[in-house]
């Protein structure tokens, strides 16, 4: 089994390179509009630059989302029916004209997919750590200007159509095989992630850092994990640093990045590298924690009624028995901003042996680098 990772510096606006409906899952992160440190991403349009000049929020607004309706109606057209768009974006605050507002980006967003047809999945608030002593907005403690602290950001979940269909008996052994533990749904399926840190790398340019924009990989490769099978296709038409093709490695899918900035190949092409040791120590995390969740519940004298036909441990479910999780073993870098991840499919003996489950490695990351599965 093999994938393959590529990455075209280019504007996502245009993905000529894309076949239409050839792509499964799009997994991205847009600049948010009215953030002030990606003014300059949207300032290439003049009508951007005098509405900013003018103090006019509602049309800097307007306008800088038009930029991305014309990256959301791109991936309506590469997307194949069924197929499902996870869209991070957090809304913005900001002054202008001596008028303090917030920006409702989420909601923008939403209304332009629902026009071009998009259906609406039950979206995720993921709630962000943070340590600030003195996290609020406004006039303290004097009503009533005081304003209440954005600390989440939404994942917007959108599919083409109607349900995607898997009709030969391939795509149904593929789909099974690709499915996620029953105490993994029970907590991924949530609509309120709490658990994952927002991410911050070195990239040794502080301008560039602040442009990346990075998510934690754990929030890429999760929605992978949901929303995907193995040996899909996922787009991430912001690429930034190259997190979602790192995780999309790491889950044994194929990824396509776009990003304007080549500033940022060399940190892509260590980020899909990081594909191996950061990939293999995520499934030996995985397979611990569902022995761990398999010990406590037969210590509670709770029954597990089946068995994983492929590492012989207990399952909930039926859905669970065909489960597996390949190991990438290698990565190549094929031609110019591609890379080729090799791995070893888990598989029981002829005589019926299970497949070993392997053990949780150390995981080298380069220093000042802090973006791991959280």
């Amino acid at each position: 089994m093999q994938t393959e990772q590529q990455v075209v510096f280019a504007d996502a606006a245009r993905m000529s390179g894309i076949s239409s409906r050839s792509v499964h899952l799009a997994v991205t992160s847009p600049p948010y509009p009215m953030i002030e440190m990606w003014d300059a991403v949207f300032c290439c349009r003049n009508e951007t630059k005098k509405a900013l000049r003018h103090e006019k929020g509602m049309q800097a607004f307007e306008s800088m989302h038009r930029d991305l309706d014309r990256v959301w109606k791109e991936l309506d057209r590469v997307l194949v029916p069924g197929g499902i768009a996870c869209i991070n974006i957090g809304d913005a605050t900001r002054t202008l004209d001596g008028e303090f507002a917030l920006y409702p980006n989420h909601s923008r967003i939403l209304s332009a997919m629902l026009a071009l047809g998009f259906t609406n999945l039950p979206n995720i608030l993921w709630r962000k750590q943070t340590n600030a002593p003195n996290k609020f907005m406004g006039s303290g403690m004097m009503p009533p200007g005081a304003y209440v602290t954005l600390e989440h950001e939404y994942v917007l979940i959108l599919r083409k159509g109607g349900k995607r269909l898997f009709n030969d008996p391939e795509a149904k052994t593929n789909r099974r095989q690709s499915a996620f533990f029953w105490e993994e749904r029970n907590h991924w399926f949530s609509d309120v992630w709490m658990d994952l840190k927002g991410t911050r790398q070195n990239t040794g340019d502080k301008k560039l850092r602040q442009r990346s924009g990075a998510y934690p990989v754990e929030l890429a490769y999760r929605l992978i994990s949901m929303f995907s099978v193995m040996g899909d296709t996922v787009l991430d038409p912001f690429l930034g640093t190259g997190t979602t093709l790192w995780a999309a490695a790491a889950a044994g899918r194929n990824g396509i990045g776009y990003e304007m900035d080549s500033a940022f190949a060399k940190m892509i092409g260590e980020s899909c590298r990081q594909a191996v040791p950061q990939g293999r120590h995520r499934i030996a995390e995985r397979l611990d924690a569902h022995l761990q969740f398999v010990r406590e519940r037969e210590e509670n004298g709770k029954p597990i009624k089946y068995t994983n036909q492929v590492y012989g441990f207990p399952v909930i479910t039926r859905q669970e028995t065909e489960l597996l999780l390949p190991l990438p073993v290698s990565v190549e870098e094929s031609a110019e901003n591609r890379w080729q991840v090799k791995y070893d499919v888990p598989m029981a003996s002829a005589e019926g042996k299970p497949a070993p489950i392997p053990e949780k490695e150390a995981t080298p990351m380069k220093a000042g680098q802090l973006s791991l599965f959280n």
